[in-house]
């Protein structure tokens, strides 16, 4: 399981303690998702152009930058033209690779 990202230590901190909260039962599954969204660091969308300059601020070949990513290297290729769009999990990825850079993944 990969490890949640934060906007602050400050928010991790009053996380854990309201994770810990909901698991005794204290705070509800709604309450809980909301602070979850509050806490958690926001996916950015991402332009085609931010792609890949993000790979190439990272040193990375399209093929090299897809196994990170655990994607093909014509998926890596439809993104930076613009003719398919990352979301989900590999939209959360490139987030975290543009905060953190590519060793937070590796």
């Amino acid at each position: 399981m990969m490890a949640k990202k934060y906007r602050s230590d400050a928010l991790a901190s009053i996380h854990e303690t309201m994770e810990a909260l909901h698991d005794i039962g204290a705070v509800d599954k709604q309450t809980m998702r909301e602070f979850d969204d509050a806490c958690l660091t926001p996916v950015e969308a991402l332009t085609p152009e931010d792609i890949r300059a993000l790979r190439e601020r990272e040193h990375l070949s399209q093929p090299v930058f897809a196994r990170y990513l655990n994607v093909s290297r014509n998926l890596i290729s439809d993104w930076e033209r613009g003719t398919r769009r990352p979301g989900g999990p590999a939209l959360r990825l490139l987030t975290i690779v543009k905060k953190n850079g590519i060793q937070a993944i590796a």
